[in-house]
């Protein structure tokens, strides 16, 4: 099946990262024999470019082994089918056996993450491929979201439509859910094309400007900076474990020589999420966290009945990982460390495997929800190892830029001028 194609791809990632030759050959076995993309299923484009594209892309620049370069060309022409709409704005749903594609039953919309988070993958299919079909057909739908009325000082709605190609559902803005990887791609694809993408490096400096204009508060109680949510009735001081990410990414951008408070502000953002495991009993992240914006309102951090589950998701890890490669403040290394004795405390299953579990605020009954997320193996997992490396030349953030999924693709080399 092929959603034992996406599991099978991350560990065969995995074990190419971590050494462990043998799993790696038996996963490249697999890979050889067993997968096929010739099948009459429907496939979400984002999470099929994010997690096997780019995938086994890094598999290839990691090993050179043309089998995963060939069968990553495989699946790019199967996605093609995505981006032939009205507006070039593609469908978020994809037969890769019959080269149909659609929108979801309930809607003619995309969400504005899905559509702007495959830029990476496809850029790269090209770039190696020599065939410009990829990369033309992602870059299109930059510009036309760069280009798009609806914008709030950079920052963009949750969804697009498929066939007008505007954004709808406006007058909501997050990082979290639906949006959060826009943000990150920005600046990740600007880095990966060897900056000289002005347009992407435009509307990622105007989206952080839009951020702390509009988003970034601080708690009464003890002064923390959160990123929160504008709606419909105003300010909502809700931030998504998802919004973790940004502090490495302001980090990374900051690496790259954008402005020096974008670092301040990621060393703020990261204390926050720390503190989103440290101030819950099991030393696990709600999945959502609320914030008391009144001196008198008692603790930082509130969490509702709804919010307490933790999924082993790996973004608070991920921009630890990003912190202590370009500041090698050890403090980054113990939170981290903290966490992964909270993961193991809480959520690691007698005889192998980890779980998700319902309530980060009770450590005698935590809940285990017997499913482990591939994310935990293929970017929580990863990032730890790397955050715990000496090895700084490691898949370097000089010469690596890490998709969504944690898979590392190169970076381009400047072109001359």
């Amino acid at each position: 099946m092929v959603r034992t194609g996406f599991d099978s791809d991350r560990l065969l990632r995995h074990h190419v990262d971590y050494g462990t030759e043998r799993k790696f050959s038996e996963a490249r076995s697999w890979v050889e024999k067993e997968l096929s993309f010739n099948k009459n299923v429907d496939v979400n484009l984002f999470e099929t470019t994010i997690r096997i594209l780019g995938g086994l892309l890094s598999c290839y620049h990691l090993t050179r082994d043309q089998l995963f370069l060939e069968k990553a060309k495989d699946i790019g022409s199967r996605l093609m089918p995505a981006f032939k709409t009205p507006s070039k704005i593609p469908f978020s749903d994809v037969n890769i056996g019959m080269g149909t594609a659609h929108p979801p039953r309930w809607t003619s919309d995309s969400t504005l993450a899905e559509v702007t988070s495959i830029q990476l993958e496809f850029r790269e299919l090209s770039h190696l491929t020599q065939d410009p079909q990829y990369q033309e057909a992602a870059n299109e739908v930059m510009r036309i979201v760069h280009k798009l009325p609806g914008k709030n000082d950079g920052l963009v709605p949750m969804f697009i439509n498929t066939n007008s190609g505007q954004f709808s559902h406006k007058g909501v803005f997050t990082l979290g859910a639906r949006a959060d990887s826009y943000y990150e791609y920005l600046l990740k694809q600007w880095i990966q094309g060897g900056k000289t993408e002005d347009e992407l490096l435009e509307d990622y400096l105007q989206a952080i400007e839009g951020v702390k204009k509009h988003l970034v508060k601080q708690t009464g109680p003890g002064r923390l900076t959160f990123v929160g949510e504008l709606t419909h009735n105003g300010f909502n001081p809700k931030m998504d474990h998802l919004v973790c990410f940004l502090p490495g990414t302001l980090a990374l951008g900051a690496h790259n020589g954008l402005p020096g408070d974008h670092m301040d502000l990621a060393v703020q953002l990261m204390e926050t999420c720390h503190q989103m495991y440290q101030q819950m009993e099991t030393g696990l992240s709600p999945e959502i966290a609320h914030f008391s914006l009144h001196a008198g309102e008692g603790q930082d951090v509130v969490v509702k009945p709804a919010d307490r589950h933790n999924l082993l998701r790996p973004e608070t890890v991920e921009s630890l990982f990003y912190m202590y490669r370009f500041t090698k403040d050890t403090k980054y290394r113990d939170w981290g460390w903290d966490i992964l004795q909270s993961f193991n405390k809480y959520t690691k299953v007698p005889g192998g495997g980890y779980t998700s579990i319902n309530n980060v605020r009770d450590p005698m009954n935590p809940g285990p929800r017997d499913k482990m997320e591939s994310f935990f193996l293929g970017e929580t997992l990863k990032y730890l190892y790397l955050l715990f490396s000496n090895d700084t030349e490691l898949l370097s953030l000089d010469k690596y830029v890490f998709n969504t999924e944690a898979h590392p693709l190169p970076i381009w080399p400047t072109p001359p001028n």
